[in-house]
């Protein structure tokens, strides 16, 4: 369990030192873009007030609260569910990943309209029109991670 609370403590640090560092540091909250390998890697300023990709974005005040809570009690039964069932590290790590970017991405809620995006990546002549942050990365690859090496017994 203390390879999930650091995992989990790390990936908050990450997401919340990447957000504020680019955000506030590199002034993203005034120019809304900055480009840094575009069209590859490009930095735009956004609130996501819904789920992923904006889902059931411009909702109300009460539906942020909605979120904050759903975000808790996911995090709550990740949280048991790895106590109860996980005996594998990269079951910790991976479970840890998603927590710390939810609870990232939680904080942003509870003092921003929405949570703090700021990465929009694309390629191949492919125009992506989303923006994202660090949070929401640790969050796929955790829940990738869970999907792959969960239900498959330790090798002896």
């Amino acid at each position: 369990m203390r390879i999930l609370t650091l995992t989990a403590f790390i990936a908050f640090l990450i997401d919340q030192i990447s957000k504020y560092g680019v955000i506030y540091g590199l002034g993203l909250i005034d120019s809304r873009e900055i480009e840094v390998l575009p069209p590859v890697l490009v930095f735009q300023f956004g609130y996501n007030t819904g789920i992923n990709f904006g889902l059931f974005g411009g909702s109300s005040e009460y539906a942020r609260w909605i979120l904050i809570g759903l975000a808790g009690a996911i995090c709550t039964t990740l949280f048991v569910w790895a106590r109860n069932s996980f005996d594998r590290p990269v079951q910790f790590i991976s479970a840890g990943m998603v927590i710390g970017g939810a609870l990232g991405n939680v904080l942003d809620r509870f003092f921003h309209p929405g949570v703090l995006d700021f990465l929009n990546m694309s390629c191949c002549g492919i125009n992506n029109p989303y923006i994202f942050n660090i949070a929401d990365v640790f969050i796929f690859a955790g829940a990738i991670g869970i999907a792959i090496f969960t239900g498959q017994k330790k090798p002896a």
